[in-house]
């Protein structure tokens, strides 16, 4: 009977500390999701020292035409215009049939400034490019999960700081993602691009101090096969 009671005494105890607990897991979660809800910029670091390394070193990502590019920090001195990426970490919103793949942190970006239009930036499946598109358009592809390092700073795609630039045409350097980890060798030689040069980079967080900006004449366009908002 002692032992009963002594029993049923502490069920309010274990009760409110599992609740505690239960809270606190629950409010470091918010704080978590926050950090990574901040928006930021993107830019490019090489630690080599080409020409190459020295032209793309400290190149910012922007978004243009469904693919992902380095260029000019600077909006005006971009010879196509493109629009700066703007980026954060949220939860892929995965389809049903796609559940079980369980990718995480998705990295969605703002493609255009007016309207606020959102898209996901992926890894294409064959190409290994950078792309952004709406989920439709990226849940077929390597989608995340995103994140970054211990510092907070590099930007990780499936545990990995794997980037590549790739200079399509004279002064225009796309980004691609080296899956393969054969220096992005096997999808260069499928598209005739390996005599093209490329370079290793790392993709480093800056933080906004700005929303988005209304589009200028340089900054505005290129943006119409954004292919609609981040969740459809």
């Amino acid at each position: 009977m002692v032992i009963g009671l002594l029993f049923l005494t502490s069920i309010p105890t274990v009760t409110g500390t599992s609740f505690a607990v239960s809270e606190q897991r629950k409010s470091n979660q918010r704080k978590e999701d926050a950090r990574r809800m901040v928006k930021f910029n993107i830019e490019a670091v090489c630690t080599g020292d080409t020409d190459d390394d020295r032209d793309v070193n400290g190149r910012r990502v922007v978004v243009r035409n469904d693919k992902v590019y380095l260029d000019m920090v600077d909006p005006t001195k971009r010879e196509i215009p493109s629009f700066t990426a703007l980026a954060f970490y949220i939860e892929y919103p995965e389809l049903d049939e796609t559940k079980h793949l369980d990718r995480g942190l998705g990295l969605p970006t703002y493609v255009s400034a007016n309207p606020p239009l959102l898209n996901w930036i992926y890894a294409d499946k064959d190409t290994h490019e950078l792309m952004y598109g709406n989920r439709t358009q990226s849940v077929e592809h390597f989608v995340g999960p995103w994140d970054w390092t211990e510092d907070e700073k590099t930007i990780l795609l499936e545990e990995k700081d794997a980037f590549y630039a790739v200079e399509e045409e004279e002064g225009q350097w796309a980004l691609y993602y080296d899956r393969d980890g054969d220096e992005l060798a096997r999808v260069l030689e499928e598209q005739e691009m390996l005599d093209n040069a490329f370079v290793p980079v790392s993709l480093v967080r800056k933080i906004a101090e700005e929303p988005p900006a209304p589009p200028s004449q340089s900054q505005g366009q290129g943006q119409g096969q954004a292919g609609g908002s981040a969740g459809k």
